[in-house]
């Protein structure tokens, strides 16, 4: 961590950002569901390809997140998300972006903003990111058990999934904080 702040000035917040991005689309998942013992209740599941890609970011500390939803992942989708997590930031704050190893997070393309620095995750370590969990979160509760009809529907139900997490900070926390993840002053 101290290497990701190591050019900011002495005295400014530092807020922890974790951050990973979800595809959510027509191909959906299977999901559990309460049903009387020996019966098999019908799930609808849609076999079309149409799907778009939730960028999502939370400070657990302060119980707010940025998202943007985009048809797909690529530098420029990151540099979007990137730009949206800066203006989430607290006023004057500096944000530590922890994330994966993903091909978008480590170009040297990225437009980094100067109120954020990057702190990559070790390889193959998905269970240190609680963003993992938002997703799983999101899937179980408000976008399970969908079928959409357009690209347009995908994406409005996104939005609304990630607006209504983002509409309960107690939620938020209770599924993102974690203890090895505060910063010590």
């Amino acid at each position: 961590m101290k290497e990701a702040v190591g050019a900011v000035v002495p005295g400014t917040p530092i807020e922890v950002w974790f951050m990973d991005e979800a595809r959510v689309g027509q191909q959906g998942t299977l999901t559990r569901v309460w049903a009387k013992r020996g019966t098999r209740p019908r799930a609808v599941r849609d076999h079309r390809y149409t799907w778009a890609w939730i960028f999502g970011a939370v400070c657990p500390e302060r119980a707010v997140g940025a998202a943007v939803v985009l048809p797909e992942v690529n530098v420029e989708a990151m540099n979007i998300h990137l730009a949206e997590i800066s203006r989430c930031v607290a006023q004057g704050a500096h944000a530590v972006l922890v994330l994966d190893g993903a091909g978008w997070h480590t170009s040297p393309r990225l437009s980094l903003p100067e109120n954020i620095s990057l702190l990559p995750l070790p390889r193959y370590a998905p269970e240190l990111n609680p963003v993992e969990n938002v997703w799983e979160y999101l899937r179980q509760n408000l976008l399970s058990h969908r079928v959409w009809d357009s690209y347009d529907a995908i994406v409005d139900a996104c939005c609304h999934a990630w607006s209504t997490l983002m509409s309960t900070p107690e939620q938020i926390a209770s599924i993102t904080r974690r203890s090895w993840a505060q910063v010590k002053v």
